[in-house]
């Protein structure tokens, strides 16, 4: 199943198309600013029953340099299989749109990207043939931006630091600068960061730094994954009230009501719940006639 993260990885290159040529000044490759840039089919599936799907491919077209085919694969974990399947995306695509084609592996963890970086042959030692070593993004080379101003100056960079220095301690200070720059940008413009930064979190602890951004620092958007987020801290909120009121009263709250009470993201029974939680006898008793 593709993880939130997963997704957000590559797809802020299809969002952003131009974001690879800017940032490859910082991955130390020289690559001329395309004039233009196509998003091309990811279905790499031949006329066999052998389904090949690259996660993002763009074709960059540069004014000096000609052409590239650019395949982008976002991978959250060690994979000894997929070497073979990079050289598999690698050789096709060159053959299929005859042009010089560079792969591009998003990590979020420091292991990873050192192993995704590493060089693979196809052949034997002494005749290596086709060698797999892609370019490779995550915490250990991308910048940790927590600067509203330069967070605004590429929104789409901004964006991919937080996902990649997901796990790191600077995290807060990325997503407060990232919401800092959101706050005097278009909504349409702010609406699919907010979505992106938010999938590309996960399940992490940073999701709850961001959703809090989103429910205070960016209250004005309406997008339907900042209304979620919103949902989710009131819920919480809400349920964190009512076990409050409950243990202040010395009612004993047992564990069954505790998972019920965090559990619930109805704002209306929660609501009902903390107006019971100030006058019932019991702690269960705010669960009656539900």
């Amino acid at each position: 199943m593709v993880s939130p993260p997963h997704e957000a990885m590559h797809r802020i290159f299809q969002h952003d198309p131009g974001l690879f040529s800017r940032l490859s000044g910082l991955l130390g490759i020289r690559l001329d600013t395309p004039i233009k840039a196509v998003i091309l089919p990811t279905d790499l599936t031949e006329t066999t029953p052998v389904e090949r799907r690259v996660d993002t491919l763009l074709r960059l077209d540069s004014a000096t340099k000609g052409s590239l085919v650019l395949a982008i694969e976002a991978q959250g974990r060690k994979d000894p299989d997929k070497p073979r399947t990079w050289a598999y995306y690698a050789a096709y695509l060159w053959n299929k749109y005859r042009l010089p084609t560079a792969l591009l592996v998003v990590c979020q963890d420091r292991a990873t990207a050192e192993w995704a970086g590493q060089e693979v042959a196809a052949g034997p030692p002494d005749m290596p043939t086709l060698v797999v070593r892609p370019t490779v993004v995550g915490p250990h080379n991308m910048p940790v931006i927590t600067d509203p101003v330069r967070a605004r100056g590429d929104l789409a960079l901004a964006t991919l630091s937080a996902i990649t220095h997901a796990g790191d301690p600077d995290i807060g200070a990325i997503l407060k600068a990232l919401s800092a720059a959101l706050r005097d940008v278009p909504e349409d413009v702010a609406d699919p960061i907010v979505e992106f930064t938010a999938q590309g979190l996960g399940r992490r602890p940073a999701r709850d730094i961001w959703r809090n951004l989103v429910a205070s620092d960016l209250s004005f958007y309406k997008s339907y994954l900042s209304e979620e987020l919103r949902a989710e801290g009131r819920a919480e909120s809400s349920a964190a009230a009512i076990l409050i009121v409950l243990e202040q009263r010395g009612l004993e709250v047992s564990d069954a009501v505790r998972e019920r009470v965090t559990g619930c993201d109805d704002p209306e029974v929660l609501r009902r719940w903390l107006v019971r939680a100030v006058t019932v006898g019991s702690a269960e008793e705010i669960f009656a006639d539900e």
